[in-house]
């Protein structure tokens, strides 16, 4: 049986989850995950890869197709400084490294990470995720 190509992978990707293939979204599917890989984007970061690979997308499309792709859980988002948020395809629950001095983000092994207790929620609340984010810089 011959391997899917990167664009049938992205399309399956994006119909497995609902989600009509456009064209725009179909090109960035197939950078997120047309080689089968998981990877740690920003929207600037896809956006010129998009270009680079000669796909005309605006940043807003970028932004909002990412959105959609979260919305659905396809991608989930994680936010460094409050401010800087990075899109990682891989949605298992797992620690990330943050590297300072790149401004990048890595998995760390889920295996190695121990939380013996979280905090009780407030009431009428409950823990909908949480996210460990490990930040690394040069000793």
């Amino acid at each position: 049986m011959t391997q899917p190509t990167s664009q049938e992978r992205a399309a399956d990707w994006l119909s497995g989850a609902g989600l009509r293939p456009t064209r725009q979204r179909l090109a960035l599917a197939d950078l997120l995950v047309g080689d089968g890989k998981n990877r740690h984007v920003t929207a600037e970061g896809l956006f010129a890869s998009a270009k680079i690979h000669g796909e005309s997308v605006s940043l807003a499309t970028v932004y909002n197709t990412l959105r959609a792709f979260c919305d659905v859980g396809l991608v989930q988002e994680i936010t460094v400084d409050g401010s800087k948020s990075y899109f990682d395809t891989n949605i298992h629950d797992h620690p990330h490294f943050y590297w300072e001095d790149e401004g990048r983000l890595s998995d760390a092994r889920a295996e190695d990470l121990v939380i013996a207790a979280l905090p009780d929620a407030p009431e009428g609340m409950e823990i909908a995720k949480v996210d460990v984010v490990i930040r690394l810089r040069r000793a």
